[in-house]
């Protein structure tokens, strides 16, 4: 991909030559469909959307090489991996709710606390009509989805300072923490609450992301019902098995296809079969050498990313039928 970030290009300073714009998509015209295996690569034509594609996902093509177009693989037909049999769900006799929640952004510089403080009050049911609280009194568990804090907590400029000039000042994310715990606190005190580490949260940046230090939360961390939990996140709650992410998977997607759904670049990744493929080229990820963590070998029931423009949802049906939510 020719637009794609390289650090050789970020150091135009040295070279005198022109810094890269600010850009929002790195796709091109000239970008290229490369089928690439452990000994050999070909580029792919027909049938398949470049523009729609990113690097990493795995397809199983059909078609030919002919002999008036050498080193050009013409697809006749393709298909990805197909998702393992689901889980039956049980039947429930209650019906029960699991909140979720991102994009808190606690600590930007248009940070209203009272509506963190009224979503607090509606999940733990002290807001509302008697109808709301008793549908607030089936919520079980609420999971904050990452971006907890304001991307500007992150100032750049401090840690560009010497520390001798810093060593008297206080981070904004410290004051930022101490507001996000005065929230968690009230939720972990009537339900279970899953904190995931987001992209601006103070947690490692590659995936997948270590949980969030319980010591960073000393009030909600008092109760049992806190959790500092991954990025991915997968667990199950009365056979209904979850699965999700902040949001970074999805995000890169969109920067490198030509797709803006979001939702449907979640969609993809579950007909891809791959959390996130485009992970270690353009989004940061530990390096596993045995095994893949980010393919999907068991099916969830409900697939979720955080940290999205807006609030969507779906009812999707893979090949065999099962349904993801």
């Amino acid at each position: 991909m020719e637009l794609q970030p390289s650090i050789l290009k970020e150091i135009s300073d040295e070279h005198n030559l022109m810094p890269q714009p600010e850009r929002a998509k790195f796709i091109d015209e000239a970008d290229e469909l490369i089928l690439e295996d452990e000994l050999q690569r070909i580029l792919l034509v027909d049938k398949l959307d470049k523009r729609a594609l990113v690097t990493g996902v795995v397809v199983a093509v059909y078609g030919m090489e002919p002999d008036e177009d050498r080193g050009k693989f013409h697809i006749e037909d393709y298909c990805f991996a197909e998702l393992e049999t689901q889980v039956p769900v049980p039947v429930k006799e209650k019906d029960r709710y699991v909140a979720l929640v991102s994009g808190l952004d606690i600590g930007s510089k248009s940070e209203n606390m009272m509506n963190l403080q009224l979503l607090a009050d509606l999940l733990s049911g002290q807001l509302g009509d008697e109808g709301q609280q008793e549908a607030a009194a089936n919520i079980v568990r609420v999971i904050v989805a990452g971006n907890s804090l304001s991307q500007d907590t992150r100032d750049k400029n401090q840690m560009k300072q010497a520390k001798y000039l810093t060593k008297k000042t206080t981070a904004s994310s410290v004051e930022a923490v101490k507001s996000l715990d005065d929230i968690l606190v009230q939720l972990a005190a009537s339900m279970e609450v899953d904190l995931m580490p987001g992209e601006f949260d103070p947690a490692n940046h590659t995936l997948p992301q270590q949980p969030l230090h319980r010591c960073m939360f000393p009030q909600a961390t008092m109760y049992p019902t806190m959790h500092c939990v991954t990025n991915p996140y997968d667990f199950s709650i009365d056979g209904v098995r979850i699965l999700g992410t902040s949001g970074q998977n999805v995000q890169d997607i969109y920067r490198f296809s030509c797709l803006e759904d979001h939702l449907q670049m979640l969609e993809n990744t579950l007909i891809w079969g791959h959390i996130a493929p485009t992970a270690p080229d353009t989004l940061g990820c530990y390096p596993y050498y045995d095994e893949d963590p980010f393919i999907l070998p068991e099916c969830p029931h409900v697939y979720f990313a955080g940290s999205m423009p807006s609030y969507q949802s779906k009812v999707f049906r893979d090949s065999k039928g099962q349904k993801f939510y």
